[in-house]
C-alpha cells in the first residue's frame, strides 16, 4: 500500500471514502481495506463502462439502437454496488444499470439487443444471478422483495455458512422512490426482515422533475418509517459505494434484515436518448458536478497518490477501444429475432400444449413470410 493521504470527512450525514480531489477519507462506520491494485481494477471497470455508454449514445444517434438510458456520472455508484455483490446473491436492476450488468457479465451486446429489438430483451437470469430490465418503474422492487422471500424460506440466510447465505440488491432511482411499488416493496422487506438492500441512485432529476419536489427530507430518511435503516453515501465515489454496500450486504446475509442506501450523484446526460434536459435544468449543474467526476478521482488518487505509471491508464485506455469495436461491431451484428424466441425464457419447462403453440406460431410466421 502507498502512503495514505486524508481528507476532512465532508458533513455526517454523507459517507465518503474518496475525495474529488483524490485522497482518501476515513469513516468509522465503514472501514475499507483495499489494495491500489484493487482501486486500479475498479478504475478499469469505471472507464470500460463509460465507453460502452459513449459507444451506445452514438449507436443510438446513427440508427442502430432505437433508444438508450444513459448512465453518465452514475458509474461510481453502478461498480461500487455491483462489485459489492456475491456470486450467489442476486441483484434486480432498472433500465441504466449497465455498471451492474458488466460486474455480472453480462455482454454489453445482451444489453443492447432490448435496445435494439432483437433479443426481445429476455435472457436466462440465472445465469449472471442478475435479473432482467426493468421498464416499468420502481416495478423491480417488489421482484426483489419477492426474491428474498424466497431466500428465508429456502433457509438461506443467517447460517454462517458463506456459501450458502444469500443477499438481495434492488436498483431504482430516486424519480421511483414516489411509486407506489417501491413504498409496498419497503413494508415487506421491514415487516418480513427480509435480506435485501434498496439502492437508491438519487441523481438530481426524475427526467424533468427535481427529487426536492417529491421529498421535504433526504430520500435515505424513508428508510426509518419502515423499521430499518438508511445511509446517503457519496455516488460519485467507488470506494464509499463498495464499502456500504459490502457491509449492508453482509448485514442482509446475517439475518439483520433490509438496509436502504441513498447514493447522492447526478445524471449527466438526459434521461434517454429521446430527452432534452436544456428544457428543465441549467447547463450550470452539470458543470459543477463535472468536478466531481467518479472516474477523474480515482484517476487522481492513483497518479498522484499510489503513484502508478501513466502506462497504466494507456493500456486502460487501449481496451477501452478494443471494447468499443467488439460493441460497435456486435451491434451492428446482432441478428433478428426468430418467432421461437418468443418463447424463449418465459417458463422453466415448456409444458406439451406450449411446446404446440411454439410449433403452430413458428409455422405461421413461415407460412405468411414465404
Amino acid at each position: 500500500m502507498s502512503e495514505q493521504l486524508h481528507a476532512v470527512q465532508p458533513e455526517p450525514d454523507l459517507v465518503q471514502l474518496l475525495t474529488p480531489e483524490g485522497l482518501r477519507v476515513e469513516h468509522p462506520d465503514y472501514p475499507l481495506e483495499i489494495s491500489d491494485d484493487e482501486i486500479a481494477s475498479l478504475y478499469r471497470d469505471l472507464v470500460m463502462v463509460r465507453r460502452i455508454d459513449t459507444e451506445a449514445i452514438a449507436l443510438q444517434r446513427q440508427g442502430e439502437l432505437g433508444l438508450w438510458a444513459s448512465l453518465l456520472g452514475q458509474e461510481g455508484a453502478q461498480i461500487g454496488a455491483g462489485r459489492a455483490l456475491k456470486k450467489h446473491d442476486m441483484a434486480f436492476p432498472t433500465y441504466r444499470e449497465h455498471g451492474v450488468a458488466w460486474c455480472r457479465d453480462v455482454d454489453p451486446l445482451t444489453l443492447m439487443g432490448l435496445f435494439r429489438g432483437t433479443n426481445l430483451g429476455g435472457f436466462d437470469p440465472r445465469e449472471h444471478n442478475f435479473n432482467l430490465y426493468t421498464i416499468v418503474i420502481g416495478a423491480q422492487t417488489l421482484h426483489a422483495a419477492g426474491y428474498a422471500m424466497g431466500v428465508v424460506r429456502d433457509g438461506a440466510v443467517g447460517t454462517g455458512d458463506p456459501e450458502r447465505d444469500t443477499a438481495v440488491l434492488a436498483f431504482f432511482g430516486d424519480g421511483a422512490s414516489s411509486q407506489g411499488d417501491v413504498n409496498e416493496s419497503f413494508v415487506f422487506a421491514g415487516a418480513g426482515n427480509l435480506p435485501v438492500v434498496f439502492f437508491c441512485q438519487n441523481n438530481q432529476w426524475a427526467i424533468s422533475e427535481p427529487v426536492t419536489t417529491q421529498s421535504r427530507v433526504p430520500l435515505y430518511k424513508r428508510a426509518a418509517g419502515f423499521g430499518f435503516p438508511g445511509v446517503r453515501i457519496d455516488g460519485n465515489d467507488v470506494l464509499a459505494c463498495l464499502a456500504v454496500t459490502r457491509k449492508a450486504l453482509d448485514d442482509a446475509r446475517n439475518a439483520q434484515g433490509p438496509t436502504l442506501i441513498e447514493a447522492f450523484t447526478y445524471r449527466m446526460n438526459p434521461h434517454t436518448t429521446n430527452d432534452d434536459p436544456r428544457r428543465y435544468r441549467l447547463g450550470s449543474e452539470a458543470e459543477t458536478w463535472k468536478l466531481k467526476d467518479p472516474i477523474e478521482r480515482v484517476r487522481a488518487y492513483l497518479g498522484r497518490v499510489a503513484g502508478f505509471d501513466p502506462s497504466f491508464f494507456d493500456d486502460v485506455e487501449a481496451e477501452a477501444k478494443q471494447l468499443a469495436e467488439h460493441v460497435r461491431a456486435g451491434c451492428r451484428a446482432l441478428p433478428d429475432p426468430t418467432p421461437g424466441s418468443l418463447f424463449d425464457h418465459v417458463h422453466v419447462t415448456m409444458t406439451d400444449d406450449l411446446v404446440e403453440q411454439r410449433q403452430e406460431f413458428v409455422d405461421f410466421v413461415s407460412e405468411v413470410s414465404a
